[in-house]
């Protein structure tokens, strides 16, 4: 596939399956060393991870910062380490009194609701002093991450469920596991928000569960799962492949340039802007192709990102 014009991917990861597992997998599938994700999700967590393939690999840019869906199970009770069910438990005192929980959870996901102020999990990725926070946590370093502004734009409580379970720090208690439902911005953690209203309402929480419904504009339903990428990579027609133009189109304002302004945005010229305001503007061709990824910010466009042209068959 090293000399095809690529394009998206939106694979249904599986759980036990790190995003680095999912694209070393699609490059195999693929035949091509050139594939990568907008977006790194946790080994437990499933759900759609966008990979780009050969050209498709410029536009992963455009979709990292993307809004994004999540739905998630929080055991309030029972906090851990990592802010998720792979971490050990350190502090387990159970919900003790459920109707006064109930009664205190609507306002306590409210004000994790909106433009918040998040101190991302300990267990992040996020460099300190050079080096992965989660690397420092896991050497028994205290690590004091500064807060961070993201949005949650959507955050509905879907089912509140109490249940038993034997925590390795005590005998068997009383715990409540909430189904949430989530839009977020860029940036946020989820297990940040279970770790948040888990220390609202007392009692710590956690992520047992998450599965990422959305990233941008793909979802759920535009998502395909290793096995059937695996099959499909043995059949007549390959890897299906969702073509780099009708990407940009899904994720992006469109200018629809003319023949002529396609070559000077080849040469590197600008054009005037048609979208105007926008950093990240799909400029498409008369024969529907993508010539590149242009900042409108102003009143003529640069070009962000240049598209060769796609290889023509034989």
């Amino acid at each position: 596939m090293t000399d095809a014009p690529g394009g998206l991917l939106v694979v249904d990861k599986p759980a036990g399956w790190t995003s680095h597992d999912v694209v070393a997998r699609a490059r195999r599938l693929c035949g091509t060393r050139r594939v990568g994700h907008a977006g790194t999700l946790d080994p437990m967590a499933t759900g759609v991870l966008v990979l780009g393939v050969e050209r498709g690999t410029k536009l992963l840019t455009f979709l990292v910062g993307c809004d994004k869906s999540y739905a998630a199970t929080i055991r309030l009770g029972v906090a851990t380490l990592t802010d998720d069910a792979e971490g050990e438990a350190t502090r387990a005192v159970g919900v003790a009194d459920l109707p006064a929980l109930e009664a205190a959870l609507p306002s306590a996901v409210a004000a994790l609701t909106g433009s918040i102020q998040q101190v991302p999990s300990a267990v992040s990725a996020i460099k300190v002093k050079g080096v992965r926070s989660y690397t420092r946590v896991r050497q028994g370093d205290t690590v004091e991450l500064a807060a961070r502004p993201v949005t949650v734009s959507r955050f509905e409580v879907l089912a509140v469920r109490p249940r038993t379970v034997a925590p390795e720090l005590g005998l068997p208690m009383e715990v409540v596991d909430v189904d949430v439902e989530v839009d977020v911005s860029s940036g946020t953690y989820v297990r940040a928000l279970a770790r948040d209203l888990g220390d609202a309402l007392g009692v710590g929480g956690h992520l047992t569960a998450l599965r990422r419904t959305r990233v941008g504009r793909f979802t759920l339903s535009d998502a395909v799962s290793l096995d059937d990428l695996a099959a499909a990579s043995e059949g007549p027609d390959g890897i299906p492949l969702l073509p780099i133009a009708e990407a940009a189109r899904a994720q992006l304002p469109v200018h629809e340039v003319t023949a002529e302004e396609a070559r000077a945005l080849g040469y590197g010229q600008r054009i005037a802007s048609s979208v105007r305001g926008v950093e990240a503007v799909a400029a498409i061709d008369p024969d529907g192709q993508l010539v590149a990824v242009l900042d409108e910010t102003r009143a003529t466009a640069r070009a962000k990102v240049v598209f060769a042209p796609a290889p023509a068959k034989a």
